[in-house]
């Protein structure tokens, strides 16, 4: 019988690694505060033009705005964590799904089956059965 298996990807954290990282972060966090100065413009325009009433457009703006702002201070804390790790430390990048076979007579234990797959610079570096 064949099952779908969770297995995580982790990353070995390299310079090259660490800068292709705190790109992406810096790249997030840029569109985040676009996204922040288009909803007060938005928020403006709806306003003026009082289709709705103002307390209800302020309303779902303010929840809009604070939810990017989270997001922002989020990615934040992660530019701060990467610059803190080591080189060589391990981040669990995603997780794919691998289907494995198994058969009357395995031992079915938590664990038994788990695999992760090292990646160092984009490439397959190990992959280990804990």
């Amino acid at each position: 019988m064949k099952i779908l298996q969770n297995i995580a990807v982790k990353q070995i954290l390299t310079e090259e690694s660490r800068q292709k990282l705190l790109a992406q972060y810096t790249e997030k966090k840029l569109r985040l505060e676009k996204e922040c100065s288009q909803l007060q413009f938005e928020q403006k325009k709806m306003e003026k033009a009082g289709k709705l009433p103002s307390g209800q457009i302020k309303k779902y703006f303010e929840y809009e705005t604070r939810s990017r702002r989270e997001r922002i201070e989020v990615i934040e804390f992660q530019i701060s964590q990467l610059h803190m790790l080591p080189l060589g430390s391990e981040l669990k990048e995603t997780e794919v799904q691998a289907i494995i076979e198994i058969k009357p007579g395995d031992i079915w234990e938590a664990g038994q089956h788990q695999v992760e797959i090292i990646i160092r610079n984009g490439k397959v570096e190990e992959i280990r059965k804990r």
